[in-house]
């Protein structure tokens, strides 16, 4: 299994969670602003091509979810791949903004 770090970089307004991968120089990351006092808008996700294709934008994705129900807010997948991951997991339909 793939060892992937998940780091979070809150700014107030504006954020990143960070994915380093063990043996990997590169690290993804997916960049959210803040909008309201409850939602955060997902606004990027990447991912370079040496980590791609092994699960690590999903990770961040669900680090995001699991922040948003922890913390209580909510979240506006305006990147396409957090839209795609909100499509494949109805469940989180109560997270969405």
């Amino acid at each position: 299994m793939l060892e992937v770090t998940i780091t979070h970089d809150d700014h107030g307004e504006r954020g990143s969670y960070v994915a380093a991968v063990a043996g990997s120089e590169h690290t993804g990351r997916l960049d959210w602003v803040a909008r309201g006092g409850d939602v955060r808008v997902a606004t990027h996700t990447l991912v370079p091509p040496a980590i791609g294709g092994r699960g690590v934008a999903a990770r961040l994705v669900e680090a995001l979810v699991a922040d948003a129900r922890a913390q209580g807010f909510r979240i506006d997948p305006r990147c396409s791949y957090v839209e795609a991951m909100f499509r494949r997991n109805p469940e989180w339909g109560e997270l969405r903004a």
